[in-house]
């Protein structure tokens, strides 16, 4: 009598979701470099360098809105790795893309966010306090998290505000504000996305923020930075 043959091993549902795409191109030399800098030892365990990246595309990537490349080229994570600058949609395909070169599953989240952290100068740019926003979700031991590594430590103090926190385990959402407590307002949520889709990006820009964009790019001449410290100064 023949011994049955061995059930096949499950395919993973998640495997497309750790390949480079056109956006995500964690091939490139510039995300291999950024990622060889932060984490040690790739083998290692994947929520402990899911949050070493985390903190990486957080702190020594300059959250930055004014003259902040939106062309095709510019919103590539290689872009971002290089620049060492951007805003959510530049960060969170660099962190979404990091993340798979270690072989963790990633996806980009995009809504609408009433937001906290803007100059008055932003404010009039954008229109008003809601934010078309993105950020990144990671499949981390057996579930998915969502993660916004976007306001650096050093920014958030500039507006009195503390960091937004990371551990692989606990959606990093919500971000927090000041003494009066609260929280990001998230108003519509656009759903999650394989690669960065550009033409429903620009589209979605476009449409709610036609004063801040310039080209193919967002309005020049400014720095969140320096418009903190001068309110402070003032």
């Amino acid at each position: 009598m023949t011994s049955p043959l061995p059930a096949p091993a499950p395919l993973d549902p998640f495997v497309h979701l750790t390949r480079p795409t056109a956006f995500l191109d964690y091939e490139t030399d510039a995300v291999q470099e950024f990622v060889d800098h932060v984490v040690d030892d790739r083998s290692a365990d994947r929520r402990t360098n899911a949050v070493k990246l985390y903190y990486a595309v957080r702190d020594t990537v300059d959250y930055e809105v004014y003259g902040a490349d939106l062309s095709v080229t510019g919103l590539k994570a290689s872009s971002t790795a290089l620049a060492r600058s951007g805003f959510c949609l530049h960060k969170s395909a660099l962190y979404a893309a990091a993340v798979r070169a270690l072989g963790i599953p990633s996806r980009l989240v995009y809504g609408d966010v009433r937001n906290h952290l803007a100059s008055p100068r932003l404010l009039a740019h954008i229109g008003g306090d809601v934010f078309f926003h993105g950020l990144t979700q990671v499949h981390l031991e057996g579930a998915w998290v969502k993660a916004t590594p976007v306001f650096n430590k050093l920014l958030c103090k500039l507006y009195g505000m503390p960091a937004l926190e990371f551990d692989g385990r606990a959606d990093s959402l919500h971000h927090p504000y000041g003494q009066d407590g609260g929280a990001m307002e998230f108003v519509k949520d656009h759903g999650a996305f394989d690669d960065l889709p550009y033409a429903f990006v620009m589209d979605s820009m476009r449409r709610s923020h036609p004063r801040f964009l310039e080209g193919a790019g967002t309005v020049p001449g400014g720095s969140l930075a320096a418009e903190a410290r001068a309110a402070t100064e003032a």
